[in-house]
């Protein structure tokens, strides 16, 4: 720099001093800038950076499973392919003047693979959007044609389809309490029965995870969640027992079968507890194919179809009279001879009677006796009574929608005309359940119990969240009266009874039958053509374990009496449950007994009387008389041999006889004409044997 003009030197450092300055300035500027993007303005830049960066993806739980009082599934959710589309990675890169004609291409060929309509699937891809659903629960084919699409090796491979996996309901019963469950719609969201009921619960709540995406909005990386648990909603434990829901649905469609009727319902619930152990409704429907299911059948009759219950509401009169005394058992009510006018109506006794005891009008079930106690109460009594057995008031079920039943109001005094059809079921409306729950007062010592339908909901460790407990809602009546009615309704099934077809060999039936005439919606009058027949029993009589009530509506084959159609499936019902549930006979059917005797010593002196029950069946020993077998030590029946006669058809009374002419031991099983015997005709065996005789109801 020595040799340097001093004058151009001064130049020199002139122009550096000036650069240094401009790069001094422009550094100054970056510092500045960096400083407002880090400091100032920092956080709305992360946040911009951080929406850019990360997605947030929204994970369904999987639906709880319902099970029923044993932990069997009647309700669970399984994971079934879906097909959905990414139209911004589908179409990206594809210039402007080529993006229509490739739309049209990748919406024909999508519309092949999945059998959708190709004007639909190219409207989603013009959205030109990020999601959106081509297909939902699709077939396994289905989803290795749309993998196809996308295979590399092709010319124009489809890029942005996915394959996801989506909860689906399965109910894996099929029909099995399909009312009562209710199903769950595409959406994920219940939409009747316990699925509506208990949605929240079951569906969990929605989780929010975040993750990483690359520039084409693909996710590379996820946070992960913080409880796995919350992926699935919780599981609802109901006090529905499958075995018993089976042989309800079973025998309440057959019986809708045999009479022709429009509907009906079965419920089954233990007096003790409260529980419902089954709830049957039908016609019925399968709840995974709910969409091709007539809305009629989805209905669930037992709780929200309302109907008078005609002779089966005279139960709950009998014993609000007798728990005020207005009536004694020892009274003798005269019953007009079946005939009693009243203001501007006459009441009619199907069963023509002068002096009948109050056990006795419940046996025959007088209209003109019960009328008498119910005008001897007073309507403000009977009113006040009806509601004690939850009568005109909804029962605290998880159903939406659930009926409540009326009573006429209070807002007037009762005519005397309405007071006594009251009594009798005519101008007041139930539903079956509340007929059930009702009887359970009755066999519960008076206490009516809060149903219970869900006995626990427990989340997905196990961990018990809420869990029902039976609860006396309020005394109906006194446990003296509520044994005493117990003692009389025995009566309705035994002897002249109109519920002779309820009674079950080895236990003691406590029921009522009626036989309510529907009013013509056209005429507003009660017609003689359209009748609802109801039975509700409870079994043991002595120590109830079941109460069953059982709802036929409008039987149009042969008879329509509740005593001729509802008890028979009564019987049948509890038959089959109290086999299931191990319970052993305890108490004699004495009026059958006497009966089978009788005809034993009318055809063969040396038959001797019934000795035991075991297992349901009346079984007959062999006397020692002359021409009669002998047991031996081994239980072989030895002696003369006898042919098995042919008995098809004929009913009880016959084939009993003509089975102990034959010198055989008859073994009674079912009601109604005889189908078949065992040993069957035609075979020999030693003469005093047991020959067991099954009759079924005429089809």
């Amino acid at each position: 720099m020595k040799n340097v003009d001093p004058a151009r030197l001064r130049g020199i450092r002139i122009r550096m001093g000036l650069l240094c300055a401009v790069l001094g300035l422009g550094l100054g500027a970056v510092l500045n800038g960096a400083y407002n993007v880090a400091v100032e303005d920092g956080e709305g830049w992360r946040s911009l950076a951080e929406k850019q960066r990360l997605r947030r993806l929204h994970i369904t739980p999987k639906r709880g499973t319902i099970y029923d009082r044993n932990g069997t599934a009647l309700a669970v959710s399984v994971e079934v392919p879906s097909i959905s589309v990414d139209a911004v990675e589908m179409l990206r890169g594809i210039e402007e003047q080529y993006l229509a004609v490739r739309i049209d291409h990748y919406a024909q060929r999508i519309s092949e693979a999945l059998s959708l309509p190709v004007e639909d699937v190219r409207e989603k891809l013009a959205r030109h959007r990020r999601f959106a659903w081509l297909k939902r629960r699709v077939t396994p084919d289905e989803v290795e044609a749309v993998r196809a699409l996308g295979d590399v090796g092709e010319r124009y491979p489809i890029r942005g389809l996915s394959v996801e996996g989506e909860g689906s309901r399965f109910y894996p019963n099929r029909e099995l309490a399909g009312a009562v469950l209710g199903f769950v719609s595409p959406d994920g969201l219940g939409r009747e029965g316990i699925e509506l009921y208990l949605d929240d619960s079951l569906k969990g709540h929605v989780e929010e995870i975040r993750g990483l995406r690359d520039r084409a909005g693909r996710l590379i990386f996820s946070e992960g969640l913080n409880d796995e648990s919350a992926l699935k909603g919780h599981d609802v434990h109901l006090t529905i027992d499958q075995s018993l829901q089976h042989i309800a649905e079973r025998e309440l469609a057959s019986a809708l079968a045999t009479h022709e009727a429009k509907g009906g319902s079965i419920v089954v619930l233990s007096p003790d507890t409260g529980e419902i152990l089954a709830m049957a409704n039908a016609p019925g429907y399968n709840p995974n194919d709910y969409s091709v299911a007539d809305p009629d059948a989805r209905r669930n009759r037992a709780v929200n179809d309302l109907f008078e219950p005609g002779s089966t509401m005279k139960v709950f009169a009998m014993a609000a009279a007798l728990a005020s005394g207005s009536v004694t058992p020892k009274d003798s009510i005269y019953c007009e001879e079946g005939h009693m006018p009243i203001d501007n109506v006459v009441i009619h006794d199907t069963h023509v009677s002068k002096w009948l005891s109050p056990t006795q009008i419940l046996q025959v079930s007088s209209n003109i006796g019960i009328a008498k106690i119910g005008l001897g109460l007073g309507e403000p009594k009977l009113h006040s009574a009806l509601r004690r057995f939850g009568f005109g008031e909804p029962p605290t079920l998880p159903f939406a929608g659930i009926a409540g039943g009326s009573l006429r109001p209070r807002a007037r005094p009762w005519v005397p005309v309405e007071t006594a059809s009251a009594a009798f079921g005519q101008g007041v409306s139930v539903t079956n359940v509340q007929l059930a729950l009702a009887l359970g007062a009755i066999a519960n010592k008076g206490r009516l119990l809060e149903p219970i339908l869900v006995s626990k909901i427990t989340d997905s460790t196990g961990m018990v969240l809420s869990e029902a407990s039976p609860k006396v809602r309020r005394r109906a009546v006194g446990p003296h009266v509520s044994k005493l009615v117990g003692e009389m309704l025995t009566s309705v099934t035994e002897g002249e009874g109109t519920g002779v077809e309820a009674a079950l060999p080895g236990f003691k039936v406590a029921g009522k039958t009626a036989t309510a005439q529907k009013i013509d919606p056209k005429t507003g009058r009660y017609n003689d053509t359209n009748y609802t027949a109801s039975f509700m029993g409870y079994v043991p009589a002595s120590a109830p374990r079941l109460v069953i009530s059982v709802v036929i509506d409008e039987p149009m084959a042969g008879t329509t009496s509740g005593g001729a159609v509802a008890a028979p499936v009564f019987r049948r019902v509890a038959e089959l449950s109290l086999r299931q549930l191990g319970i052993r006979p305890s108490d004699a059917q004495a009026a059958n007994l006497v009966d089978v005797a009788a005809l034993a010593q009318q055809a063969d002196p040396a038959i001797g009387a019934y000795a035991a029950l075991d297992h349901g069946k009346a079984e007959a020993t062999a006397g020692a008389g002359e021409g009669s077998g002998a047991l031996g030590a081994d239980g072989a029946v030895s002696g003369e041999a006898v042919r098995v006669p042919e008995l098809g058809g004929l009913p009880v009374r016959a084939a009993v006889q003509a089975a102990m002419e034959k010198g055989l031991v008859p073994v009674i099983e079912g009601s109604g004409r005889l189908a078949r015997t065992e040993p069957a005709h035609g075979v020999r065996v030693p003469k005093g044997s047991k020959l067991v005789l099954v009759f079924e109801p005429p089809t």
